[in-house]
């Protein structure tokens, strides 16, 4: 019927929104393999990267300080169209400009690249504090389609940079001469790592991610305008008014006023004096610091800690097994976001199971990275299923607890939701911030030749 024609409607827009929350830095990654050989920073690369989008934090610090000490005088819908379209221009850019340079201190630098890549990052991690609370004005089931939709934000860019032709390497014999005396040579052969060419060029990646950020922008033109989803729009219980008869404009005015219902409500009863919680009173002040803890260590492990290591653990496996792992832990991440919105669950027991459970299998991960190039059952086919599988597991896992999280703060109100996306972000950043010096500096994780290296059985 036409209601639920509506309904699919608004979840369909939910979706193409959260998608373009993370869209156009999960691209970036998964194009490095192609940008790195054409610039001149190399493989270090990722550590710049690493350190602009930690830079990028200023983006939700900023509106979080707003929202705290000046509620009402920052415009969410403003800064929402504000950053869209500033993803939009700079993917772009980044079409055309990504390979100039510009000589800094007598050395080429990827100037153009670094500085868009920065605001794309300014772009995504300002999204954490901004479309979370967007969505609390339509109706709870809608959140966890757009954590779908933030899910597929990596999974979209991964399967067009499949169908590219990322990083596919192949072993072939490499001759070489060797004087072995004043007159004669020995020819030695030696496998040698060679990347086919990509079916289409990071030009039109980069123009796709601009697609990609356009459909953002007109999902959310549509979430905002669109006479359905108006309908689809919770009856805002703290305005009582509008639900008795105040006139439509009136209304609409109210529902973008910022919410006043704090996030920590204030004692209320002597009852109360020792379980301070969320707006609802369910839950008290260690839950609450319980909640929380665990959405920021989810988040390191799950955007910084164990993907700056995802392919010192799969790559000793073979090149096949470390696109296999990203490309089914994409997938993994839409399919926890699904399974949430099927089993809505908030227990908090079942939360702290599951991230232990997660955390395990990170663990295993971490382990087969601190061993590369030479981790456990590198050379049998057992040890390649076991990461591919503990990839799956740590990105279903964990989704499905930040899914949960989101679900448990989605009923606390709007500055909760604010709250949400800034934990995220710290976590990322704490995480970022541990791994950058362990990997970049010191070292200490060794990557192997795909073709040569040779581990004892």
């Amino acid at each position: 019927d036409r209601r639920s024609a509506m309904s699919l409607l608004t979840h369909a827009l939910a979706c193409l929104f959260g998608m373009g929350s993370w869209v156009a830095i999960n691209g970036m990654w998964v194009e490095l393999p192609l940008i790195v050989p054409e610039i001149p920073e190399g493989w270090y690369l990722p550590s710049y990267l690493t350190v602009l989008i930690q830079l990028a934090n200023m983006g939700p610090l900023f509106v979080t300080l707003m929202h705290r000490f000046y509620p009402g005088k920052l415009s969410e819908v403003a800064v929402i169209y504000t950053i869209i379209s500033l993803g939009i221009l700079a993917t772009l850019l980044l079409a055309f400009f990504w390979k100039e340079t510009l000589v800094i201190g007598g050395d080429s630098r990827s100037v153009p690249l670094l500085v868009l890549t920065f605001f794309l990052s300014l772009v995504d991690c300002t999204s954490s504090v901004t479309f979370l609370p967007f969505m609390m004005r339509l109706k709870p089931q809608y959140l966890t389609t757009y954590f779908i939709g933030e899910g597929l934000s990596g999974l979209v860019p991964g399967l067009v940079a499949l169908i590219q032709g990322v990083g596919v390497v192949q072993c072939v014999n490499q001759t070489h001469a060797i004087n072995e005396t004043w007159n004669s040579t020995t020819d030695t052969f030696e496998l040698q790592a060679w990347y086919q060419p990509a079916n289409f060029s990071p030009q039109i990646f980069f123009i796709f991610l601009s697609f990609m950020m356009g459909v953002c922008l007109v999902a959310f033109l549509l979430l905002n305008y669109h006479p359905a989803v108006s309908r689809e729009c919770k009856h805002n219980r703290y305005l009582d008014g509008v639900a008795n008869g105040e006139n439509r404009e009136l209304a609409h005015r109210r529902n973008n006023q910022p919410e006043q219902k704090p996030m920590i409500s204030p004692l209320e009863s002597p009852q109360s004096e020792l379980k301070s919680s969320f707006g609802s009173g369910k839950y008290s002040w260690m839950q609450v610091l319980f909640v929380f803890v665990v959405l920021a260590w989810v988040n390191a492990l799950t955007n910084a800690v164990l993907p700056a290591v995802q392919s010192y653990s799969c790559l000793p496996y073979g090149n096949s097994a470390y696109h296999l792992a990203a490309t089914l832990a994409a997938v993994a991440n839409p399919a926890a976001c699904f399974i949430a919105m099927i089993l809505p669950l908030r227990s908090l027991l079942l939360m702290a199971g599951l991230t232990t459970f997660g955390t395990g299998v990170g663990c295993y991960i971490m382990a087969t990275a601190v061993l590369s190039p030479c981790p456990i059952l590198v050379h049998q086919s057992t040890g390649t299923f076991l990461i591919v599988i503990a990839w799956v597991l740590l990105v279903l896992t964990l989704s499905y607890v930040k899914v949960m999280i989101g679900v448990i703060l989605r009923d606390e109100g709007h500055s909760a939701l604010v709250w949400c996306g800034a934990v995220v972000q710290l976590g990322s950043m704490l995480g970022a911030l541990t791994m950058f010096p362990l990997v970049s500096v010191y070292n200490f994780f060794r990557s192997g030749d795909p073709c040569n290296t040779k581990c004892p059985i």
